[in-house]
């Protein structure tokens, strides 16, 4: 099954598409200057490509918060975007009870459930998503989409970014078979060992997504750091020969040349102390295309190494597990 929803990924951001330009998004009463996104897992991954890709448009601060609570600076002139596929996460119901609280511009992002009833009690604005999916990890797209929405919506953005996420989707479609070839080959070499992702700073969000696809569907650890920050702590500890470790550089040939430097050094360092390292480079003109392409690449990998690990990658019984064990009465 999962694999038909990786594979549904180009037609899924077409779809957001169309229901952003449909949505409605009021005016606040009060000026905005800082963005607050509240999420968690697999639709709070869509708040950090946001603020990745909007982090040279956006005039304002676009914070990812996944906890319970908001910082103490969220007050009315703040947007904070709720985004819960189910619409039933607890940390973020709790967020949008505290964001209330503070005055906020509170636009909601679900595709039913407590969040869409409590927008609708309390005369937010919201955009509501297709249901029926059965793994929110599987709705990047919607989630990622609908808050570029938003930000466009409300002034904070221009139109450019949702142009290029168009363009994106005609690229994944395009390159579908050949991204899967290469995702086999990659997740063979992953096989057996434990994956550790480096990427700069500029793309965080889409190591966030390797790792927690792996994590989610590959039934297996894997960790993340970004350049250049590794290489002011992670690098020292690349002191012995790591047989066990496969390390993944993803790349975009348009990084800040001290960061290519970086990244260039780094692959030399770390190749003298593992015999697996994949360096693999984006496809696309705009940063929405060569995150997107990568995603979806990253999304194939995790699902051939789920084969590969002859796990069931859509199951999360564990997470079920402990969902359960939070819903009994006294915790």
């Amino acid at each position: 099954m999962m694999d038909e929803l990786i594979s549904r990924f180009p037609a899924q951001l077409r779809e957001a598409l169309d229901i952003g330009e449909s949505a409605v998004v009021r005016p606040h009463t009060h000026t905005i200057n800082k963005v607050v996104m509240c999420g968690m897992g697999g639709s709070g991954i869509g708040g950090a490509y946001v603020a990745d890709l909007v982090a040279g448009d956006c005039l304002c601060p676009y914070i990812v918060n996944s906890s319970y609570t908001l910082p103490a600076y969220v007050d009315k002139h703040t947007l904070v975007i709720v985004s819960s596929y189910s619409g039933n996460t607890e940390e973020t119901l709790s967020a949008l009870g505290d964001a209330l609280k503070r005055g906020a511009k509170v636009v909601c992002i679900a595709s039913g459930g407590k969040i869409l009833s409590l927008a609708r009690d309390h005369g937010l604005d919201f955009i509501t998503l297709p249901g029926g999916w059965p793994s929110p990890r599987a709705c990047l797209g919607y989630s990622m989409v609908q808050q570029l929405y938003v930000l466009r919506h409300l002034g904070l953005t221009g139109s450019g970014m949702t142009a290029n996420v168009r363009v994106a989707a005609d690229l994944l479609s395009f390159e579908e078979e050949d991204i899967k070839r290469k995702a086999a080959q990659i997740a063979a070499l992953l096989h057996q060992k434990t994956p550790v992702i480096y990427t700069t700073d500029r793309s965080e969000s889409v190591a966030i997504r390797w790792r927690q696809q792996i994590n989610e569907n590959s039934k297996q650890l894997c960790w993340h750091h970004v350049i250049p920050e590794m290489n002011h702590n992670e690098l020292v500890g690349w002191k012995n020969i790591q047989e066990n470790i496969a390390v993944i550089l993803l790349r975009m040939k348009d990084d800040f040349k001290r960061n290519q430097v970086r990244t260039d050094l780094t692959k030399q360092i770390v190749g003298r102390l593992t015999p697996t390292v994949i360096e693999i480079f984006a496809k696309g003109q705009s940063m929405a295309e060569k995150m997107l392409y990568l995603t979806h690449l990253g999304d194939w990998v995790s699902w051939y190494l789920a084969d590969l690990n002859g796990v069931d990658a859509s199951e999360i019984q564990v997470i079920d597990y402990l969902k359960n064990e939070l819903s009994k009465p006294g915790l």
